[in-house]
């Protein structure tokens, strides 16, 4: 193992940020697709991420990361310099981590309820508990960061950085969750239209969709879950 690999769940997981991150930073690496929810809680799967969830990074040096901040955070040390991500122990650090546990906690947690009820088939009663839970959240998750955008070009001021990564994976789940307009949200949707012109998310968007795609960044090619987890039986 001597090329960062992503494994990515589709449909619309939230390790489209990952891939954009990847792009922008330019940084060689592989993907391997992950269909939710079969094949993300199954036994091959698990042997590399116990939590059965999306994104797991395998790095280069073959260790495994889970949960996107922590590959996020990852991805950012080979980016320090870029104006992408900030060494850690600096005010600029603190303040993209600050902004990625937000989207992490507050923005992507809003949705939950909705998740739960799409995916586990709610009727009735429960449905609709859920669905005016998930839109209270969702409303005041997007209140909260159109206030904390502004009228700033980008989440932490005039250069994009991992935060806007993360932001578009999740933003766009409101195609899904017929809860908020975002055009209530005009710095929001302002900054989402910009960055679904970006080379980066068309090329995030035409990989999910399994449509050719055209990297700008180190993209090597697709690798099975099968072939990414042989060194791992090897070593075993």
């Amino acid at each position: 193992m001597n090329t960062t690999t992503l494994l990515y769940g589709v449909p619309s997981g939230c390790s489209f940020g990952s891939i954009v991150a990847l792009e922008w930073l330019g940084l060689p690496y592989r993907l391997t697709r992950i269909a939710m929810p079969q094949e993300v809680i199954s036994d091959d799967y698990r042997r590399l991420n116990p939590v059965a969830e999306t994104p797991t990074l395998i790095t280069a040096g073959g260790e495994t990361i889970s949960e996107s901040m922590a590959i996020l955070n990852h991805l950012g040390a080979h980016g320090v310099g870029t104006g992408l991500a900030f060494a850690q122990g600096t005010p600029d650090f603190d303040r993209l981590n600050q902004m990625l546990a937000f989207l992490n906690t507050t923005f992507f947690n809003a949705f939950s309820p909705l998740w739960h009820a799409l995916e586990h088939g709610s009727e009735g009663a429960e449905q609709r508990v859920l669905t005016d839970y998930g839109r209270g959240k969702v409303e005041r998750a997007h209140a909260v960061l159109e206030r904390l955008l502004g009228d700033r070009p980008w989440l932490l001021g005039e250069q994009r950085t991992l935060a806007d990564a993360y932001f578009i994976g999740i933003a766009r789940w409101t195609r899904y969750h017929d809860v908020a307009d975002r055009r209530d949200y005009p710095n929001l949707q302002r900054l989402f239209e910009k960055l679904e012109t970006d080379p980066a998310v068309i090329f995030a968007h035409a990989i999910e969709a399994e449509r050719p795609a055209v990297s700008a960044g180190g993209f090597l090619g697709h690798v099975s879950l099968q072939d990414v987890l042989e060194p791992f039986r090897t070593a075993a």
